[in-house]
């Protein structure tokens, strides 16, 4: 993949990833991201995919006080009361070109959007809440939600996934991995990092042993601030 990429688990789907020439950070909720964006030399683009609090922390817009470089691409499901140049909202299906980057937003299966990023050729994807929600409900809504969850699929499919942040959800019990699994099978990622599993971090183990046949490397960070380099 060219120039070293640095990955950072911040908590629950936040990330940042840092290449070349920038550093993105993906659905700040909790963890260390501060001293990040002051002491990087780099250009910052702070991404959103959603409102819920476990996705979007106002606190990110704070950092625009040490960094007004700072470009923050936000789900337009959020709402800011800045008025700022910096600050970007996007629907599903919208494009935004800023800086070096190419972004393509998709849609959620829950609310807000998912993020395809090109950095240097790289593509990195973020889902967001986009996943099989697979709870045990009613076979109308369940049918529902695996129709939504596919069909999206299907409209990123056809699109090269260096990257992919993806829920693997331990609340949906036995079918935690349904989504992730569809995921990478039609997709195929290169890399796939799991996220959304909060504080049960041995569910990683229990997926990366389900997915040794899988065509794409299992990215396993499972401690805040835990970092690989690919």
């Amino acid at each position: 993949m060219g120039n070293p990429i640095r990955i950072k688990y911040l908590y629950h789907s936040g990330f940042s990833v840092e290449t070349d020439k920038n550093l993105l950070i993906f659905d700040y909720y909790r963890g260390t991201a501060e001293s990040l964006v002051k002491e990087s030399p780099k250009n910052i683009f702070i991404f959103s995919s959603h409102s819920h609090p476990d996705h979007f922390n106002p606190v990110i817009l704070d950092w625009q006080k040490d960094r007004p470089d700072i470009q923050y691409i936000l789900s337009n499901d959020i709402s800011v009361q800045q008025k700022n140049s910096n600050i970007n909202l996007l629907a599903p299906y919208e494009k935004l070109e800023i800086g070096n980057l190419k972004i393509k937003a998709y849609n959620s299966t829950d609310i807000g959007v998912s993020f395809l990023v090109q950095d240097e050729g790289i593509q990195i994807f973020h889902a967001g809440d986009l996943n099989w929600w697979y709870w045990i409900d009613t076979p109308e809504e369940m049918m529902k939600a695996e129709k939504n969850f596919k069909d999206e699929v299907q409209k990123i499919k056809g699109e090269t996934i260096d990257i992919a942040f993806f829920p693997v959800d331990p609340r949906l019990e036995q079918n935690y991995s349904a989504g992730a699994e569809y995921f990478i099978q039609e997709l195929t990622p290169k890399i796939f990092v799991p996220m959304h599993f909060t504080d049960s971090p041995e569910i990683l183990e229990k997926f990366e042993n389900r997915m040794t046949e899988g065509p794409s490397k299992i990215l396993k960070l499972t401690q805040k601030g835990q970092e690989s380099i690919l």
